[in-house]
């Protein structure tokens, strides 16, 4: 995560100055307040807004259903549940779930806590066999063609039916298809280019991670279409960087929390990789 952390809170109307004053008053944090779900949706969607943690009021009503279809959409995001009304609350699919928020900043330390947890996941991750492997493969790759071609299929080789890179070539021109893997009949029928308005657009622009399904938007043409079944697309090197990565399965609902996080350790391989080109 970037030093500023950016906190979209999701709270009862009663209750959404106090959060406004608590939350703004940490250095770090740059704090939007929301009353409405919809609302709260809308700017997770926007790819101007970056959102590096969810506070979400259970006061609000129908949140459990709203943190289980976000957390498969924003994988890395983290999510703090509040639960004033319960003496005892598991987080379920939160991250973590405060029930006192204001009593001693458990609140806040739950935030920093969640991010130095993340922070500490990743340092680890960054160690499995995989990511090393594919660093290996990265290195001996020439060129920054030859090194988009090695990542892609060495995703390929973890489990995904396709797998493609699109890369920026200007901030205001859509994004190429640089290097793809899989079967012949799914690369024959792949995008050439992808626009701002679609999944890849969104991430290039967001620079955030996300997992779609035939349903969700923005999406990829294949999997909207049904071709494919779920998708994950990367950032690679950060907001308006190198490109993007996308990698698709053909079942459905396959893609999960801790695929996101060793697809964004090989991005960020990948990006440190054309950087040196």
């Amino acid at each position: 995560m970037s030093t500023t952390v950016h906190i979209l809170a999701c709270v009862h109307p009663d209750s959404a100055g106090r959060y406004e004053d608590y939350l703004s008053a940490q250095e770090r944090f740059a704090v939007r307040v929301v009353t409405d779900k919809d609302e709260a949706q809308g700017i997770l969607t926007d790819a101007e807004t970056p959102v590096d943690v969810l506070v979400i009021d259970n006061a609000l009503g129908g949140v459990f259903e709203l943190v289980r279809d976000l957390r498969q959409t924003y994988p890395r995001m983290l999510i703090v549940l509040v639960d004033e009304e319960s003496d005892f609350s598991m987080p379920g699919r939160a991250d973590d779930v405060s029930i006192d928020p204001f009593t001693d900043d458990d609140l806040i330390k739950r935030i920093h806590r969640l991010i130095q947890e993340r922070q500490t996941e990743t340092l680890r991750a960054d160690s499995l066999p995989p990511v090393r492997a594919i660093a290996k493969r990265l290195r001996r790759a020439s060129g920054a063609s030859g090194k988009a071609e090695a990542a892609v299929t060495a995703i390929g080789e973890l489990g995904y039916d396709f797998v493609a890179y699109y890369r920026l070539t200007r901030p205001d021109s859509p994004l190429v298809l640089s290097a793809s893997a899989g079967a012949p009949a799914i690369k024959a029928i792949a995008p050439d280019e992808q626009k701002d308005s679609t999944l890849v657009g969104w991430v290039a622009r967001n620079g955030q991670s996300r997992i779609v399904g035939p349903d969700d938007e923005p999406n990829y043409s294949l999997i909207k279409r049904g071709r494919l079944g779920a998708g994950i697309c990367i950032p690679v090197g950060g907001a308006d960087a190198f490109g993007v990565l996308l990698a698709c399965r053909e079942e459905p609902g396959t893609i999960s929390q801790e695929n996101a996080l060793l697809l964004e350790l090989i991005g960020a391989q990948l990006a440190a990789a054309l950087a040196r080109e």
